[in-house]
């Protein structure tokens, strides 16, 4: 080693080391995009993943300067997906939307691929919704005090229908039964058509499923809208209450959608795409067409997305928990 070579000279080298890792950092950071963006979710093409997938992928397309090009990889109620995205590179050019089951698999799965919070960069919420709980109308119910009384009288248990065994639907009323001390009968269904239909029948008491299942048969007379689940009121339907104003005070769920990246994301990037989805989905254009199919805006910082994803983590761990749910 030189004489010359000082704990000063070791120091300064150790600092341009530094300086120049930043420096290609941030070049990396400052160059992106660069090419193509693959933007992922987990469900069939025309879900509700699909259509804010492809609003999301319009939008940063026009405003990135590059393409954003949606994928499908649906599966395992997009868990297989997610995991595919976990395993990724942190560079900006693998995406992915979310709904809001992918907090309640985290409670109902018995394994997953991944860590749902530790493995993933909260980027933005952009939409949600509330379930809406409806009854036949030829049932006479048409409030929540009636199904309560209902349920409290008859000698067998209130039968509900679901889109399937853990999903959104199920965990809600699970949550309201709990809150309520009512025991109610889950009837499970593959998908939420044939459970409304089931509804329509008169073979189930009632159901909560997204509006754009329901809202069609509020309409024409076919159901009664009796509450939705949200804390507040329903743009579509402003004359039907909340389960909060109905008897069940701090009742507040409601579904969403977020877009995530894998962990690790350069924070530059984050802020960046974080703006450009606020600024998107705070577009007129945008709030109307998430309008059309039921969604209302819900754009956050990343910081309350992963507050958001944790808090309803917990929440639903804690309900499975209650309620001994099997897991999947």
């Amino acid at each position: 080693m030189s004489k010359h070579f000082t704990r000063r000279t070791a120091l300064g080298g150790v600092a341009g080391l530094a300086a120049t890792a930043t420096t290609g950092a941030f070049a990396q950071t400052t160059a992106w995009p660069a090419r193509a963006i693959t933007l992922i979710h987990g469900f069939p093409a025309g879900g509700p993943s699909d259509l804010i997938a492809r609003i999301l992928a319009e939008g940063l397309t026009k405003a990135l300067g590059q393409s954003v090009i949606v994928e499908a990889r649906p599966g395992a109620s997009g868990t297989m997906a997610a995991g595919q995205v976990a395993r990724a590179a942190p560079d900006g050019y693998t995406l992915m939307v979310i709904p809001s089951g992918f907090a309640s698999a985290a409670a109902t799965f018995a394994h997953l691929p991944y860590r749902s919070v530790e493995d993933f960069a909260p980027i933005s919420l952009v939409s949600e919704y509330p379930y809406l709980m409806c009854t036949n109308a030829a049932s006479g119910i048409a409030n929540v005090a009636a199904l309560l009384q209902a349920a409290k009288t008859r000698k067998t248990p209130l039968l509900y229908g679901t889109p399937g065994i853990g999903s959104g639907p199920q965990l809600a009323i699970e949550l309201f039964a709990q809150k309520t001390g009512v025991k109610f009968q889950h009837v499970p269904y593959r998908g939420s058509a044939p459970a409304s239909a089931e509804l329509l029948a008169g073979r189930l008491d009632f159901m909560m499923d997204p509006p754009a299942t329901l809202i069609e048969f509020v309409r024409n007379g076919r159901l009664n809208a009796l509450a939705v689940s949200s804390a507040k009121r329903y743009f579509a339907l402003p004359e039907v209450p909340t389960i909060a104003e109905s008897g069940v005070p701090g009742f507040d769920v409601s579904a969403w959608q977020g877009l995530i990246a894998p962990a690790g994301l350069p924070e530059p990037i984050v802020r960046r795409l974080n703006a450009e989805v606020v600024r998107l989905v705070d577009e007129p254009a945008t709030i109307a067409r998430l309008k059309t199919f039921g969604n209302e805006p819900a754009p956050s910082s990343p910081e309350q997305f992963k507050q958001r994803l944790v808090d309803d983590i917990a929440l639903w761990t804690a309900l499975a928990d209650e309620i001994h749910f099997e897991k999947i």
